[in-house]
C-alpha cells in the first residue's frame, strides 16, 4: 500500500505536467491557422493585375511553379516561407478569394506589388486599404473572432514609399523628416490590425535599398550604394523605436515583432558562398538595355531581356527582388534568430 501510494505521489505531478504540455501544445497550434499579410511585392503572392508589369509575365515563376504565378521572382518569395514555418499553406491572394474559397482557411494575403503606407501606385492600393480590404471580410463574417485570436499577420513596406520619394524629386535633406512620417504611418496601420483582433503582427525591417540591383547598376553590380543604406538605418531604427513603444502600451504580451531583413540580407550578401550564391549583387533577368526590364517583349513580341543560367546562383532576380534563393537564404537566417520562435508563443 505504501508502495502503491508513492507511485501515486510520483505519477499525479507528472499526470499533470503532461496535462499542461498537452494543453500548451493545443494552446500552441490555436496560434498557427491562419496568416494575414500585408504589404508590398516583397510578400504579393497574385494580387496584382496581370497586365502589369512583372509577376505574371514570362519568365517570373519559372523555378516555382513553373509558370508565372504572381510573385515577383523566379520562385517562391517571403510569404511562402513565412507560412511554411507556420506549418501553414501560402494564403490565398485576396483577388482570388471568390476563385479558391477552400484556402480561407489559411488566412488571405491582401499585398500589391508597388504599394507603400502612403500612394506610391496609381494601380494599387495602399496598406490603409488593405486593411480596409481585411476589416470588410470581417464585417461579412469571412471571418470570426476565433479566427482572428489564432492569426499571425505579416507586413512588409516603406522601400516604395522611399523610391517613390526619390522620383518625385524629394530632396535627401527632407528625407529623414519623410522617413519619421513614413515609420509613423506603419505604426497606426499595425495598430489598426492588432484592434481587428489579431494575435501577432510581424513586420519586416527595411532591407538594404542601396545593395539592390537597381543601385548597384552603377558600379556594375560591384558595391553597395551606403548612403541609401543609412537612410534605410535611420528608418529601421525608428521602426524599433515606434514599435518597442507599441509593446509597452498594449497589454498583451510583445504582439508586434520586427524580422531584420537588413542584417539577413547583409549577411547572406557578404558570405554568400555559404548558401550557394555565386552572384550576390549582379540580377538574374535584366533587360538588353535601360529602356526595358525583365519580361519585357517588344510589339512583336520579342524578348528584350535576358536570364542566368542558374538562378539558384543568384541572389537577385531582377533589378528589386531576391530570387527564390535568396529569400530562401535569407529565411534561413531569420531562422537563428529569436523573432520568428516569438511568433509561435
Amino acid at each position: 500500500m505504501k508502495q502503491l501510494l508513492s507511485l501515486l505521489c510520483l505519477s499525479l505531478p507528472l499526470l499533470l505536467l503532461s496535462g499542461l504540455q498537452a494543453e500548451a501544445r493545443s494552446q500552441h497550434h490555436e496560434h498557427l491557422e491562419k496568416l494575414f499579410v500585408f504589404g508590398d511585392s516583397y510578400v504579393d503572392t497574385g494580387n496584382t493585375r496581370i497586365g502589369q508589369p512583372g509577376s505574371w509575365k514570362n519568365p517570373y515563376g519559372i523555378t516555382f511553379p513553373g509558370k508565372p504565378a504572381g510573385r515577383f521572382s523566379d520562385g517562391r518569395v517571403l510569404t511562402d516561407y513565412i507560412a511554411k514555418f507556420l506549418g501553414l499553406k501560402s494564403p490565398v491572394p485576396y483577388k482570388f478569394r471568390k476563385f479558391i474559397p477552400q484556402n480561407l482557411k489559411y488566412g488571405m494575403n491582401f499585398a500589391y506589388g508597388g504599394t507603400g503606407v502612403f500612394d506610391t501606385s496609381s494601380k494599387n492600393p495602399n496598406m490603409t486599404i488593405q486593411i480596409d480590404f481585411f476589416k470588410q471580410l470581417i464585417k461579412e463574417n469571412v471571418y470570426a473572432a476565433s479566427d482572428l485570436s489564432r492569426s499571425v499577420a505579416l507586413v512588409s513596406v516603406a522601400g516604395n514609399d522611399y523610391n517613390f520619394y526619390l522620383a518625385r524629386n524629394g530632396s535627401l535633406q527632407g528625407f529623414p523628416s519623410f522617413i519619421a512620417s513614413v515609420v509613423n504611418q506603419t505604426a497606426t496601420n499595425l495598430l489598426r490590425i492588432q484592434s481587428l483582433g489579431v494575435k501577432k503582427i510581424v513586420v519586416g525591417g527595411l532591407q538594404p535599398l542601396g545593395c539592390l540591383p537597381g543601385s548597384t547598376a552603377s558600379s556594375s553590380f560591384q558595391k553597395c550604394n551606403s548612403t541609401f543604406n543609412d537612410l534605410v538605418v535611420l528608418h529601421n531604427n525608428l521602426l524599433n523605436q515606434a514599435v518597442t513603444k507599441l509593446n509597452q502600451q498594449t497589454k498583451n504580451q510583445s504582439p508586434f515583432i520586427i524580422l531584420d531583413l537588413y542584417e539577413s540580407f547583409i549577411s547572406v550578401l557578404n558570405q554568400p558562398s555559404t548558401n550557394n550564391i555565386k552572384d550576390e549583387l549582379k540580377p538574374c533577368c535584366v533587360g538588353i538595355s535601360s529602356e526595358y526590364s525583365c519580361g519585357s517583349v517588344d510589339e512583336n513580341n520579342v524578348k528584350k531581356y535576358k536570364v542566368c543560367d542558374d538562378p539558384k546562383s543568384s541572389f537577385f532576380w531582377d533589378l528589386l527582388h531576391p530570387t527564390q534563393a535568396g529569400w530562401q537564404a535569407v529565411y534561413n537566417k531569420l531562422q537563428t534568430t529569436n523573432a520568428l520562435q516569438q511568433i509561435r508563443y
